[in-house]
Formats: C-alpha cells, structure tokens, sequence
C-alpha cells in the first residue's frame, strides 16, 4: 500500500502550536515579523523587469504588509492581497494608500475558508512565504483551493521555502514534493533559483504553475 504524501515527507515537520489568525496577530502586534524584509521578493521583481508575466488579476495570499501586492499593481496588475490578520491588512493598506494605489485591495480572510465572493477567478496568484506558514497537512487542501481560484490557462507564481526545518513555521519542502503535489492539475513553465535576500539565499525556488 502507498504511503500518503505527509508520511513520505517527513522533512515537513511536526506542528509545534496550532497556526491561526491569533498567533500571526501576535507576531504583528509585537513585532516579531523576521520573514519581512521590507521589500518585494528578488525573485518577483526580476519576473516583472524582464517583463516575463504579464499583467492580469492576481490574488496574493498570506500578503503580509503587501510589498509584493503594491510591486504587482505598479506594474498594472489588479491585486487583491489577503491575509489571515488584521494587523497585516491595515499596515498593507496604509502602504499603498501611501503610493497612491487604485488597482489593488486587502483582505482579511482565511484563505481555506474564503467567502463565495472572492472565489476569483484569477489571472494569477503569486505567493511567497505562504505554502511554509501553515500545517503542511493543509497542503493538499491548499492545492485544490490554488486550482479553483485560478482560471484554466491560468498560472501560480510561486517562490518556495526550499528547507529541511524540523519543526515550524517556517516548514520547508523539496522540489519532489511540489512537484507530486502541483502536476495532476498544472503544467511546469518555469523553475529556478531566483535572487533572494542574504539570509534566505540558496534556500528560495521559484516556480510557475500553469492551470491545466
């Protein structure tokens, strides 16, 4: 008999404390957000310079403070950003009211229990320190959720904590395991190493994901 994937993946790690809007609204609230680096990911970035995606409707789960969602909507893409906290909502929202950006909003749901309404469908989704912050058992509920949202031809961007954490969040992944996990319902059109911050160099792949 076949293993199911959590038992072939024992690199994801075990689930120190129950992950939920409370513990990510305290990690806000006092300050401890060491994944923010204050600025969009390289590997984002680089795709929009090169002008490697073109400009669609893009949701970004697990936004955070929205670096990624204001750098997507200065390129003119129409970006909903959304995250579990509030805390995170009103400081992306100040951020890009700041900039004085019209094509995007923020917010705040849970992204497995999302209101019929924002049920897409999407040109894109981007994420980026999202698939390693919550319970890898919600992976496969993760993937099914990513394939409902975005519209077939479709595609997901994303930039994967590629680690061996024993414990978390952060929990990492292997190229393996995405690829098991993505495949039955996308395409592969991208794959690399993108420039990453000094402290997560090496440890980043990015991949796009075509909705078959």
């Amino acid at each position: 008999m076949n293993k199911g994937k959590e038992e072939r993946y024992p690199h994801i790690g075990r689930v120190e404390e129950e992950v939920n809007a409370a513990f990510w609204e305290a990690r806000y609230q006092n300050g401890d957000t060491g994944w923010d680096q204050g600025a969009a990911s390289m590997g984002l970035t680089d795709l929009l310079q090169d002008h490697q995606i073109q400009a669609g409707s893009v949701l970004v789960p697990g936004c955070g403070r929205g670096h990624e969602a204001r750098a997507l909507a200065r390129t003119g893409f129409e970006v909903t950003g959304m995250d579990i906290t509030e805390g995170a909502i009103r400081e992306a929202a100040l951020l890009a009211a700041r900039e004085g950006l019209h094509k995007i909003r923020f917010i705040q749901a849970d992204f497995f229990n999302l209101p019929g309404k924002e049920f897409g469908p999407y040109d894109w989704i981007f994420e980026h320190t999202f698939f390693c912050a919550f319970n890898p058992k919600l992976r496969e509920n993760y993937v099914e959720t990513v394939a409902r949202l975005i519209r077939p031809g479709g595609s997901l961007i994303g930039i994967f904590y590629h680690i061996q954490a024993e414990s978390g969040p952060p929990f990492g992944c292997t190229r393996e395991e995405l690829i098991e996990r993505f495949s039955p319902q996308f395409t592969l059109r991208l794959e690399k190493t993108p420039r990453s911050f000094p402290d997560r160099d090496g440890k980043e792949l990015l991949m796009l994901w075509e909705r078959n």
